[in-house]
């Protein structure tokens, strides 16, 4: 699994750049998704949005995110994988009523967060592999939700977009300093409708937004799509392993959620139950490390403690044993998944939220539906005590992820 979905470094100078030079851009009366204000339609393509949890992906500076915040009353998570343009909007607006700024991979956020109900995106779409984006946004939106966002057409000297999904080289420029090179997709409506359909959206209009006067022949798209409705599986079964009790050793374990472009890591146990990578936590072990080492010796997968994040406890009882599992989701590793000498869980596939098998181990259940309560998936009553929450209330909820889309420049 890519890491760097952008070219993130590029945009970490530019941050670092506008920092230095102290540019905070205002508060907008409206969002203008081209090149220039007042071109082409504003924040109500978006629809409305009062009390709607909203995702700003690739949110630079953060200003539009709060204009939706203070005029549209939305609960906006403006998402920037730079370091120094999430701090530009900490500096300026990081204490800003309804709205979170993280530092993060959007697609690695959207795996584990609560869906949205609606996501846009003010030019950086171009900025993100749209196969390491759409296949996340699909997930991790709610049905009938709006997605709008603006994307390169043609460049400042009239180089126009590609048919085929492939970035090249364009240039963020500020005024009086240098250049700096990075990797952009610039793609024909065309392909930009064939990539929204093939992941689940209806694109509703695409329009061309064009710089007015001959100074620049630079052209922006503004693309509105719509999230289609998910197919409803039928519901999903889980069962025990067997009918013996857990032995006492094995009463407290972890389960890992590995969410990647193809979709869920499940593998097969020899009971036949459908399992998340997980095990026995040894003593004197972390949680953390319990899941990294359970994965590289089920899987291979190579991951570290700063990639996991820990979802919480679940605590059952079965025949008399009192069963702790804690849920976790790893965000970042290396490698191809495959089966391991010696180890009872194997054939590791990657299943589509929508297709998931029947016959989940009943741990592993418990650990998706707290993970994602919108999943079909039945199993027996445990209590869950997540370790964080967004709001500090003690409901499960995201926490503070690493890696997210990067922003476009501000004027």
């Amino acid at each position: 699994m890519s890491t760097r979905p952008t070219d993130d470094r590029s945009w970490t100078l530019y941050g670092q750049r506008q920092l230095e030079r102290g540019h905070v851009p205002p508060v907008p009366d409206r969002i203008d998704w081209g090149f220039r204000p007042g071109t082409g339609p504003g924040t109500e393509i978006l629809g409305p949005l009062a009390g709607k949890r909203v995702l700003d992906v690739g949110s630079g500076p953060g200003h539009h995110a709060v204009h939706l915040a203070r005029a549209h009353g939305a609960l906006v998570d403006a998402v920037d994988l730079s370091p120094t343009q999430h701090q530009r909007a900490l500096n300026a607006y990081g204490t800003e009523p309804g709205v979170r700024f993280l530092c993060a991979d959007a697609a690695g956020h959207l795996r584990r967060a609560e869906p949205y109900e609606a996501a846009y995106a003010v030019r950086s779409f171009a900025c993100i592999d749209p196969r390491h984006l759409l296949p996340a946004l699909r997930d991790g939106l709610v049905d009938g939700a709006p997605l709008v966002f603006s994307a390169l057409h043609t460049n400042g000297e009239g180089r126009g977009p590609s048919s085929s999904v492939t970035p090249r080289q364009e240039f963020i420029r500020l005024r009086d300093e240098a250049p700096i090179p990075t990797r952009m997709w610039v793609l024909t409506p065309r392909l930009w409708e064939k990539l929204l359909t093939d992941h689940g959206f209806t694109v509703e209009a695409v329009e061309l937004l064009r710089a007015p006067g001959a100074d620049s022949p630079a052209v922006v798209q503004l693309v509105r799509a719509r999230r289609g409705p998910h197919r409803r599986p039928p519901r999903v079964s889980s069962r025990p392993r067997t009918r013996r009790p857990p032995v006492p050793h094995a009463a407290v374990g972890v389960g890992a959620v590995v969410l990647g472009e193809q979709g869920l890591l499940l593998g097969r146990h020899r009971h036949g139950t459908w399992e998340l990578p997980g095990g026995a936590v040894e003593p004197g072990e972390s949680f953390e490390g319990a899941v990294v080492r359970e994965l590289a010796e089920e899987t291979g997968l190579r991951a570290d403690r700063e990639g996991i994040t820990l979802l919480g406890t679940l605590v059952d009882h079965v025949d008399g044993v009192l069963r702790v599992t804690v849920g976790a989701v790893v965000t970042a590793w290396e490698g191809e998944p495959a089966d391991q000498p010696g180890e009872s869980v194997g054939g590791w596939r990657w299943h589509r939220l929508d297709a998931l098998p029947q016959g989940l181990f009943v741990c592993s259940a418990q650990i998706l539906a707290v993970w994602r309560p919108d999943l079909p998936v039945d199993h027996p009553p445990a209590h869950f005590t997540p370790f964080r929450s967004r709001s500090g209330t003690g409901a499960p909820g995201p926490v503070g992820d690493r890696g997210a889309a990067a922003g476009p420049p501000d004027r």
